[in-house]
């Protein structure tokens, strides 16, 4: 039988030792009930899988002594570095977008305040909710065999996300254009290394918005005559790059 995966951060592992704490202690110590002499294998945010074998289980820390460490030649080395810059949605709108995009394959999240996004962020809550969407976004990598973790960001507003974007494949889901479609544009472009996709909120972006993405070289482009929610545009968006691009 294959050792089991469990996600570690890459700053737990120091010396040849990785230190497993918190929820991956929990989940490790308290509920699989693994002991000293497992072997187990650990993926990190960089993509390294080490393997290695339990060595010690604390009453708070279990620590794994990391024999080989290695980037595995699976199929997320193949598709492009998919990036979704989603405007924040309405209650727990985020944390699906979290866990299927993670299924999917997205290699990260851009979260941002959107001018017609009904959900606030706070600058004293944005701490918390940074912890808890990375630990949903980490949970959803290890439920799916994910070999590598996406992080998840925040933008205070879509001028500070679209100037970040350094993406080989720019992108603007709007309902508002009329003459450029997804289909066409992928039909027309061979794989890139980075590609971001910009989805607004229930409400759609504002047009002060399309402008500062279009300024950063996003190319408008529609999905048809429907109108797709926000969670469900990003859902699509990755099931079709996978399609195109990936294994799927």
């Amino acid at each position: 039988m294959a050792p089991r995966r469990f996600i570690i951060n890459s700053g737990a592992i120091r010396d040849g030792v990785a230190f497993c704490e918190g929820e991956l202690y929990n989940h490790m110590a308290r509920v699989l009930r693994l002991g000293s002499g497992t072997p187990v294998q650990l993926a990190d945010e960089k993509g390294f899988v080490h393997s290695g074998t339990i060595a010690l289980v604390e009453r708070d820390c279990l620590t794994v002594n990391i024999e080989s460490s290695l980037v595995p030649e699976d199929s997320e080395a193949v598709v492009p570095r998919i990036t979704i810059c989603q405007a924040l949605p309405k209650g727990e709108k985020t944390e699906l977008i979290l866990q299927k995009g993670t299924e999917l394959g997205a290699f990260d999240f851009w979260l941002f305040g959107g001018r017609r996004s009904v959900a606030r962020l706070r600058d004293d809550q944005q701490k918390s909710k940074l912890e808890r969407w990375n630990r949903v976004a980490s949970e959803a990598a290890r439920q799916s065999g994910r070999s590598s973790v996406p992080g998840v960001v925040w933008h205070s507003d879509a001028a500070g996300a679209a100037r970040e974007a350094g993406h080989e494949l720019r992108l603007l889901l709007w309902e508002g254009e009329r003459h450029q479609s997804l289909k066409g544009v992928l039909s027309g472009c061979d794989k890139p290394v980075s590609l971001i996709v910009a989805i607004g909120p229930e409400g759609g972006f504002d047009p002060v918005e399309v402008e500062l993405f279009v300024g950063q070289g996003f190319l408008p482009v529609s999905l048809g005559s429907r109108i797709l929610r926000t969670e469900t545009a990003s859902i699509a968006i990755l099931a079709i790059m996978q399609y195109m691009w990936g294994d799927m």
